[in-house]
């Protein structure tokens, strides 16, 4: 475990798109960056990618309960991890009538009970230590409010996501903050060469959330740093 003041985040999802684009960003305002990828080869380039004092570290989501537990060796071997970024997703394409059971089901476990089991351990230890950050990468199609519009198994996996978000803010304590984000509509492998945000663009409302002050806000869910509805 590291001696060193400075907070340490871990981002999944962190060799490309998104969740590159905020790692980069948390490099740059001197935060040590832990680089999660699914294997070792995409983990290693994206440290290289990101740069600062970052560490590409393997983390496969489709098992969640070896996931905590993988969490929980990183979190001793370079941590304590201080930020969570929940960054990394599937999505499968359809509506409620076309969709497979066997994509929602892996929906599931990537987008929504994957984020809660790395949580977990990771809001633990920030409870032990009266600090933390946790940000969840959902998406407007979690939104009730917003209709759940999009692909079936994707909007109920990030509406999921949203209650997961909801209840670990619950059981934050003091100085532990937990929310959700909708990073926008941004040209990635998911989100297709027509979307009009850059990466970096969406990157920006959860670097906010990674990096709030002491007095900011926890258990809720923004776009561009306004709440938006659940």
């Amino acid at each position: 475990m590291t001696t060193d003041t400075r907070r340490t985040a871990l981002i999944t999802g962190a060799n490309r798109g998104i969740g590159l684009a905020i790692a980069r960003g948390l490099a740059r305002r001197g935060l040590r960056v832990l680089a999660a990828a699914r294997s070792e080869e995409r983990a290693s380039e994206a440290a290289g990618e990101i740069g600062g004092d970052t560490v590409g570290v393997v983390l496969d989501l489709e098992d969640p309960e070896a996931a905590a537990e993988r969490f929980a060796e990183i979190d001793a071997e370079h941590g304590p991890v201080d930020v969570l970024v929940n960054n990394a997703g599937v999505l499968h394409q359809g509506d409620a009538l076309e969709i497979g059971v066997d994509a929602v089901t892996q929906s599931l476990t990537v987008n929504t009970v994957a984020p809660l089991a790395l949580s977990q351990v990771a809001v633990r230890g920030m409870n032990r230590r009266g600090w933390g950050r946790i940000v969840n990468v959902s998406s407007g199609w979690g939104s009730f409010g917003e209709g759940l519009e999009g692909p079936a198994a994707y909007a109920i996996s990030k509406a999921a996501l949203n209650a997961v978000t909801v209840t670990l803010a619950h059981a934050a304590r003091s100085g532990v903050k937990v929310n959700a984000c909708c990073p926008g509509w941004v040209r990635t492998r998911m989100g297709g060469a027509s979307a009009d945000r850059a990466p970096e663009e969406g990157a920006e409302t959860p670097i906010w959330l990674a990096t709030l002050p002491d007095d900011g806000p926890s258990g809720g869910f923004f776009r561009d740093r306004e709440p938006i509805e659940w």
